[in-house]
């Protein structure tokens, strides 16, 4: 059964090798979900880093350049480390590179490969006898040069510890399931509103013949668009053309929670969002996210993010001047 709520016990240690001419888009799509968790979770749960082969500065696509924080040779331990190239990728694999990747794979719990890093990573023979994917442009020349790579063509390939990702929107896809596995479906839920994804839990799809729109993926959508009069389980399932106790058998089996449970989190979720980022009263706040009262809301603000909104509007404006503090 899938967990709802999951709490790390320490920070998980991330770092990202970036290779000259990778798309900024692909290391966006890792980071930002991670940065996310962080701010939603309000404490770093993501603790990343960004090396180079050689330690010096490296330059996007698009032509962005990034100052890296060190060589990847001075690699310590990591959770994840993430393999990033995109262009160029033929010049970048020499003796050197494999021979810094052979030698990062043991610094690391999983190793993954973004884009066109597959290709160095199968180089370095750290895919040998694997399943593994590429970026799909060059995905036949790929399954030509390194004969004993199952080269499949999928978005996102895990086989042991070695992950392959083929490109910038799979690159969300796998960040969005390595934060549900590590803090449970409540986040990735969070983050798919604050990334305005409007097809809930597509990771949840295990299988071709699986498709977008299931029941438990339409009731979260009728839940996100009726925030402000909640709408009761025999409502939504009569929109949704889904019987009360299959959509229930559903959401206890994929996300660990009840549908209303998840539609509580739902709105305070939105009331946390209204609180720390707006100057609208707690009684306009408890009617847009359909609480009879603002007391109502304060009891149930308090269970879940365990201080009142007013302390936690308190905390937002410490954050934001503090801040401004640093800038100015």
């Amino acid at each position: 059964m899938q967990k709802w709520s999951k709490h790390p016990a320490a920070a998980i240690k991330v770092a990202f090798v970036l290779f000259d001419q990778f798309s900024n888009m692909c290391l966006a799509n890792c980071l930002e979900p991670m940065r996310a968790a962080n701010t939603l979770a309000h404490q770093r749960v993501f603790d990343w880093s960004f090396l180079t082969l050689d330690g010096a500065a490296v330059h996007t696509s698009s032509g962005l350049p990034i100052l890296p924080q060190g060589q990847l040779k001075d690699l310590e331990f990591v959770d994840y480390l993430f393999v990033l190239s995109s262009y160029q990728h033929r010049l970048h694999d020499d003796a050197k590179t494999r021979k810094a990747l052979r030698n990062a794979a043991g610094q690391c719990k999983v190793m993954i490969g973004l884009d066109t890093a597959p290709w160095l990573m199968a180089a370095a023979e750290l895919l040998e006898g694997r399943r593994a994917t590429i970026h799909w442009d060059v995905l036949e020349s790929f399954a030509e040069k390194f004969l004993s790579v199952d080269s499949v063509r999928h978005r996102v390939v895990k086989d042991g510890n070695r992950i392959t990702c083929a490109g910038a929107m799979a690159s969300f896809d796998l960040t969005r399931q390595i934060i549900q596995s590590h803090l449970g479906n409540s986040m990735v839920l969070d983050i798919d509103a604050l990334m305005l994804r409007d097809d809930p839990f597509p990771a949840l799809q295990n299988t071709q013949s699986q498709r977008a729109g299931t029941p438990l993926q339409r009731a979260l959508a009728v839940m996100q668009n009726n925030i402000e009069r909640p709408l009761t389980l025999s409502q939504i399932t009569q929109k949704i053309a889904c019987p009360p106790k299959t959509l229930e058998r559903q959401f206890k089996a994929q996300l660990g929670a009840s549908p209303g449970q998840a539609y509580r989190h739902i709105r305070l979720s939105v009331a946390r969002q209204l609180v720390e980022s707006t100057s609208l009263t707690m009684a306009e706040i408890a009617l847009r996210c359909g609480y009879e009262n603002q007391s109502a809301l304060s009891r149930a603000f308090k269970r879940r993010f365990g201080a009142s909104p007013s302390q936690i509007a308190q905390l937002g404006r410490a954050a934001i001047a503090q801040s401004h503090d640093k800038f100015f």
